[in-house]
């Protein structure tokens, strides 16, 4: 997942250029029709990925009713297919740079293949799981091969420009993008229609992998045992941490003691990686630089920009399902989203420069405050169609963030050296994919914890004594008669209907105040940006002022 994986080194130079212009010349180094075969090679397979971790988070409730299960049980399925997500990739840079790129995206490729085809095997949740666990690790070399292939036909001054938004803009599109097809994949085939898609996905991509192939570059032994050892100790730690905040909210932290026992082990897996990455020679991961002040500044930027963007795949999708809104009818909520995604990545293209980053970020931050401002006004009476401006200016800004943070990253990596870029691309992976589970784990906790206390104080008001409570009771009985002949029985339905309705006035509440709680978390990301300008801006100013002032040699002789 570097910029630096397909230079143009490995561009073979074409004895008939077609671009009719200069400027349509310098954007690409191979022929025209071969180049977009290569971009479009990185979109079928970047969504390829995408897609596949969306059809699981996505369908839950329809998967647990396939297998039988409960809906708390199919939630394993979204934990083991994120388990390796996390860790892989840093495996399996090492992997390409020891064994060839052209190979590693054969073979990676290939390995996806069967796993979709395993996906048919799948009659329990045992089996499920597993094969989860191994579409987990299967897809993890999607995202990369993604990268690559946008990268491959364009010359270095537009991969950062154009590729890195670009590919990035699709790889977040794909698990919005499920949510858009999967009710007409679902319909009467249930899961298997779901795996017929990813089974023709990746049939599609490993046709364009191997009519496509990749410029390689020399192999380098790279891997040793003690990487290994790391690279498992940082699995078990990233896989652990995983685990543990997908379920905290299901099983609730305090209430499962094996969660404090896993969140515990991972904990003790990542200090040991560390001490030993620290006491290597040639480390995996350089530890010392990733805690310099710079790293940790980038790092927790971008944990914390993830977390926010937790509203949306943790908040909307949730609470409309809350109120009884089926997938279905989120098919153009979520086009919308899928749509201002891509727009996202296009916007940077023309304005995409290291020195524009911050305002790329200010901007970001400034729509992903707005938007959670607008969401943190829902009613019971909130429809998707009333939530799609604020979701669409939420998702421009995620592809309007990460781009530039990343690329910021890889400069930073790359004015050290390559050795640096494995590094990075850590952080980077770890802060999206354990992110993202942190956040839709505190976004969930969050939401259950202010659900029950709103409840608490609904039920409080809502006593026999109450005229209003009384004269609502009575107006829902007299609905009722014509279905219902018994009194008390009405009486009953009628009671249980309030009750329910406080429980959904109760969860859109809690919605409400995540949605404020994301608007809060934005604007102080957003003051704390400008007063680090403010900070850079003013030290600039005053150089000159402190030279001037500093002592020459010649004056203490």
């Amino acid at each position: 997942m570097t910029a630096t994986a397909a230079t143009s080194e490995g561009a073979a130079p074409t004895p008939t250029p077609p671009p009719a212009t200069p400027a349509a010349a310098s954007f690409v180094t191979k022929p025209w029709p071969v180049a977009l075969g290569y971009i479009g090679a990185s979109i079928i397979i970047g969504l390829t990925q995408g897609l596949a971790q969306g059809f699981v988070s996505t369908n839950i409730p329809q998967v647990a009713g396939d297998l039988g299960i409960t809906t708390t049980q199919a939630t394993w399925l979204m934990a083991a297919f994120m388990i390796p997500r996390a860790s892989m990739p840093l495996l399996l840079i090492k992997i390409r740079t020891q064994f060839g790129l052209r190979r590693f995206a054969e073979v990676a490729i290939f390995i996806y293949l069967a796993v979709s085809l395993a996906a048919f095997a799948i009659s329990d949740l045992r089996s499920a799981v597993l094969v989860q666990f191994c579409a987990g690790m299967a897809s993890a070399p999607l995202s990369t091969l993604a990268f690559m292939y946008m990268l491959e036909p364009l010359p270095p001054q537009w991969k950062m420009r154009f590729g890195l938004p670009m590919v990035l803009a699709v790889v977040a599109t794909g698990p919005m993008l499920a949510r858009v097809i999967s009710p007409a994949l679902m319909g009467d085939n249930g899961w298997d229609g779901l795996h017929y898609m990813a089974l023709g996905m990746a049939a599609v991509s490993l046709a364009l992998v191997y009519a496509l192939p990749l410029t390689s570059q020399p192999r380098v032994k790279v891997l040793a045992a003690a990487d290994l050892l790391s690279w498992l100790l940082i699995a078990i730690g990233f896989g652990g941490l995983t685990v543990s905040f997908v379920m905290g909210s299901i099983h609730w932290w305090t209430d499962t003691e094996w969660l404090g026992w896993t969140l515990a082990l991972s904990i003790v897996a990542l200090t040991v990686a560390v001490v030993i990455e620290l006491h290597r020679k040639a480390p995996l991961l350089d530890i010392r630089w990733l805690a310099s002040p710079a790293m940790l500044h980038l790092t927790v930027t971008l944990l914390i920009f993830r977390l926010v963007l937790s509203e949306q795949s943790s908040g909307a999708p949730r609470m409309f399902q809350v109120l009884g809104i089926t997938q279905d009818q989120l098919v153009g909520l979520f086009g919308v989203i899928s749509v201002a995604s891509i727009l996202g990545g296009l916007a940077l293209v023309p304005f995409m420069k290291a020195e524009r980053v911050p305002l790329f970020h200010i901007i970001a931050l400034v729509l992903i405050a707005a938007g959670a401002f607008m969401d943190s006004h829902a009613t019971q009476d909130t429809r998707p169609a009333q939530m799609m401006l604020s979701q669409a200016m939420i998702a421009f800004a995620g592809a309007f963030f990460l781009a530039p943070a990343m690329m910021r990253g890889l400069l930073a990596a790359l004015a050290r050296g390559p050795n640096y870029i494995l590094s990075f691309v850590i952080v980077f992976l770890s802060t999206q994919s354990l992110g993202g589970a942190m956040g839709s784990g505190l976004f969930s906790t969050l939401i259950n914890h202010r659900q029950a206390l709103h409840l608490q104080v609904l039920r409080e008001e809502l006593t026999a004594a109450d005229p209003l409570t009384t004269a609502e009771i009575a107006q829902r009985s007299a609905a009722l008669a014509p279905q219902i002949a018994d009194a008390a029985l009405r009486r009953a339905q009628a009671v249980a209907q309030i009750a329910q309705d406080a429980s959904a006035q109760a969860y859109v509440m809690a919605y409400n105040d995540a949605y404020f709680l994301t608007f809060l978390v934005a604007v102080a990301a957003l003051a704390a940006l400008l007063l680090h300008l403010f900070r850079d801006w003013l030290a600039e100013r005053m150089k000159p002022l402190f030279a001037a002032a500093r002592p020459h040699p010649e004056s203490d002789i």
